[in-house]
C-alpha cells in the first residue's frame, strides 16, 4: 500500500505536460504494434465522454455564480475579448483567401459520395439557427451541450440571483462552483490516459493514410491554419500588450492546443482551459464567461476551413472569384464559423451556404462537404486546437492587459495625491 501511494504521488508531481506526452508515445507504439487492443480506444472515449459531460454544468455553475458575485470593471474586458475574437475570425478567413489565390488547390470530385445532412442555405438561416438555440430550454441545453443557451440563461439565472438573494445562498453557490471545479481538476488529472487512448484510435484506424490522400489542400488548410496560430494571433496580443507575446503563446500551446487537437472538441476542451486560466492567476469572474464564449464564437479554425473548400471548389470548376466576392466569402465564412460551434462537422456543413454565393449547386457543394469529412482527422483537430488555444491565449492576454492599465491608473492617482 505504502508502494502504492508513492507511486501516485510521484505521478501527480509529475508535470502534466510531461505524462501527457508519455500518453502519446505509448499510445503510438502500442497503435503500431498492437491495433486491435478494445480496451486502449475506450480510455479515450471514456475522458472525451467524461470532459463533454462535464463541461456544460460547469459552464452553467461558474457563470451563474461569476454573474451574481461579480464586482464592477468586467465591462471593458468582456468589450476586448469580444473584438479580439471576432477579428481574429475575419483575418483568418482574409488569410485563407490570400492563401487560395496563392496556392489554388483543385478537389477530385467524381468518385466522391454525396454527403449526407442539412445545411444551412442563406447567412440568415444562420442566426435563426442562434436565436433559436439561445432560446432553448435551459435543462435540455446543459443535457445537449447547447453552450448559447446555457451562457445566456446562465447569466439571466445569476443576475436574478444577485438582486435577491441572500449572503448564505451567494456563498452556497459559489462552493457549488468549488466542487464542480474539483471533480474536472480530477478529470484532467486523468488526461495522459485519455489522450494514450485517444492517439492509439486514431494512428491505429488512420495511420499515415490521410496525410497522401487530399494531401495538397490537407496541407494548404492547415498552413493557413498555422499562420493564424503562430503569426497573426501573437501578433495581435503583442499590440495589445505592447510585449513579446511568444512565452505566452507557447504556454497555451502546450496546455491546451495538445489536448484540443486529440479530444477535437472545444466544449471537452474548455475545462482544461479554465484550469490553464486559473494556474496563470486569471480572474475567475472573467474567464469563466470569455472560455465558453469563446468556444462559441472564436471560430478561427472553421473560418479558415469555410474558405479554403469554397474557393477549392471554385478552382475545380473554372470559376474565377473577384476580390470583392472573396471579401464578401471573408464576412459570410466569419458569421458563418460563430454558428458553427457546438454542432459535429459544423464549419463542413457551412461550405454549401458559402459555395452558393458563387452559383456552385448544392449536389456539388455536399461532395466537397464529402471530401471534407475524409480529411477531417486532421482537419477537424488542427482547427479545434487553433479555436480551444486561441481562447485561453486572449482570455490570458485581455487579462494581463486589463490588469497593466489598472496599475498605471493606480500610479496616476498616487501620484497627482
Amino acid at each position: 500500500m505504502r508502494i502504492l501511494k508513492s507511486i501516485v504521488f510521484r505521478w501527480q508531481k509529475t508535470n502534466l505536460m510531461l505524462r501527457i506526452l508519455a500518453g502519446i508515445l505509448v499510445g503510438s507504439i502500442f497503435a503500431l504494434t498492437l491495433p486491435d487492443i478494445g480496451a486502449l480506444s475506450m480510455l479515450g472515449d471514456l475522458f472525451v465522454g467524461a470532459l463533454k459531460a462535464i463541461a456544460p454544468v460547469l459552464v452553467a455553475v461558474l457563470v451563474t455564480s461569476s454573474v451574481a458575485t461579480a464586482r464592477a470593471g468586467l465591462g471593458s474586458r468582456f468589450r476586448t475579448i469580444i473584438a479580439l475574437y471576432m477579428l481574429t475570425t475575419l483575418m483568418a478567413a482574409v488569410i485563407a483567401v490570400i492563401g487560395s489565390f496563392l496556392f489554388p488547390v483543385k478537389i477530385a470530385l467524381a468518385d466522391v459520395s454525396v454527403a449526407s445532412g442539412n445545411a444551412p442555405g442563406a447567412l440568415g438561416d444562420v442566426f435563426r439557427n442562434i436565436v433559436r438555440e439561445v432560446m432553448s430550454n435551459p435543462v435540455t441545453a446543459v443535457a445537449e451541450g447547447k453552450y448559447l443557451s446555457i451562457l445566456f440563461w446562465a447569466v439571466v439565472l445569476g443576475l436574478a440571483l444577485k438582486a435577491v438573494a441572500s449572503e448564505q445562498t451567494i456563498s452556497s453557490l459559489r462552493h457549488w462552483a468549488d466542487a464542480v471545479s474539483k471533480v474536472v481538476a480530477w478529470i484532467i488529472q486523468c488526461a495522459p490516459f485519455g489522450i494514450l487512448g485517444l492517439v492509439y484510435t486514431t494512428v491505429s484506424q488512420s495511420g499515415l493514410e490521410i496525410f497522401t490522400t487530399y494531401g495538397k489542400l490537407l496541407l494548404l488548410l492547415v498552413g493557413c491554419m498555422m499562420l493564424v496560430s503562430l503569426v497573426l494571433n501573437p501578433m495581435i496580443v503583442a499590440f495589445l500588450l505592447r510585449r513579446n507575446s511568444y512565452p505566452l503563446l507557447w504556454e497555451c500551446l502546450k496546455e491546451s492546443a495538445v489536448s484540443a487537437f486529440f479530444t477535437r472538441s472545444s466544449a471537452a476542451n474548455i475545462p482544461v482551459n479554465m484550469n490553464l486560466c486559473k494556474r496563470m492567476g486569471v480572474d475567475e469572474d472573467f474567464y469563466s464567461v470569455s472560455i465558453p464564449l469563446g468556444s462559441t464564437i472564436n471560430m478561427d479554425g472553421a473560418a479558415v476551413t469555410i474558405t479554403v473548400m469554397t474557393l477549392a471548389t471554385c478552382h475545380t470548376m473554372g470559376i474565377v472569384p473577384s476580390l470583392g466576392s472573396a471579401l464578401l466569402l471573408s464576412i459570410v465564412a466569419t458569421f458563418g464559423a460563430c454558428g458553427a460551434s457546438g454542432v459535429a462537422g459544423g464549419s463542413l456543413l457551412l461550405i454549401p451556404m458559402a459555395c452558393s454565393l458563387f452559383g456552385i449547386s448544392n449536389d456539388v457543394a455536399m461532395q466537397v462537404v464529402a471530401v471534407g469529412f475524409i480529411i477531417g482527422v486532421v482537419q477537424d483537430s488542427v482547427e479545434t486546437a487553433l479555436n480551444s488555444s486561441g481562447d485561453a491565449f486572449f482570455t490570458i492576454a485581455t487579462d494581463m492587459r486589463d490588469r497593466v492599465r489598472r496599475n498605471e491608473k493606480k500610479e496616476k492617482i498616487e501620484d497627482y495625491q
